[in-house]
């Protein structure tokens, strides 16, 4: 038997996380469904373009239903104030929500965050552990899995030096196009 790959009992007690996200993404999708006037975005700029009328004050909108209740009572057509104050209400009581939803989320991805933490520093642990120990006559079965493991990690170090190479290739560039900007604007204001 392979006891590298075998489940601990330990392992076997652990809960069920895909079944307990699997259940929290279902009652989620559901309170959409409950949520009045809940719209779903056409595309990622639809929010954008709402944004403009969206941001007027609260009192223009009160007085403008004001305005169009004067309009509907003249026999003039236009916007219906039941529904501006209706729209308004919606906003003003959903918007905690909202705010709370985000507050979840940002603790849950610092959740999901600490979580690969603490699995990582325990595989490194494990790591470092293994290179000590396949180095030992009566642990050297360990050899093979500590090549894996050393090529995985390898690949995530040389991809970590790429990310950081990158980011310093662009900071220079940045930093002389900010240079040759500064330099032509000392060029142009000098007489």
């Amino acid at each position: 038997m392979d006891t590298l790959n075998a489940p601990s009992a330990a392992d076997a007690a652990e809960p069920s996380y895909r079944g307990t996200a699997a259940e929290h993404l279902e009652r989620l999708r559901a309170l959409r469904e409950t949520i009045p006037n809940f719209v779903t975005p056409s595309d990622g700029r639809a929010t954008n373009r709402l944004s403009h009328a969206a941001s007027v004050p609260p009192e223009f909108v009160e007085l403008s239903a004001v305005v169009a209740k004067k309009t509907e009572t003249l026999g003039v057509g236009g916007p219906n104030s039941a529904r501006m104050r209706d729209q308004l209400e919606f906003a003003d009581a959903y918007g905690p929500v909202a705010d709370e939803y985000d507050a979840i989320a940002q603790l849950l991805r610092h959740s999901i965050v600490a979580a690969r933490n603490n699995a990582g520093s325990d595989a490194l642990l494990v790591y470092k552990t293994t290179r000590h120990l396949a180095k030992r006559p009566e642990t050297s079965e360990l050899a093979p899995s500590l090549a894996d493991l050393s090529r995985l990690l390898g690949a995530r170090a040389r991809r970590t030096k790429a990310r950081l190479n990158a980011a310093k290739h662009k900071a220079e560039v940045e930093k002389a196009r900010a240079g040759a900007t500064a330099a032509a604007d000392e060029t142009a204001t000098k007489p």
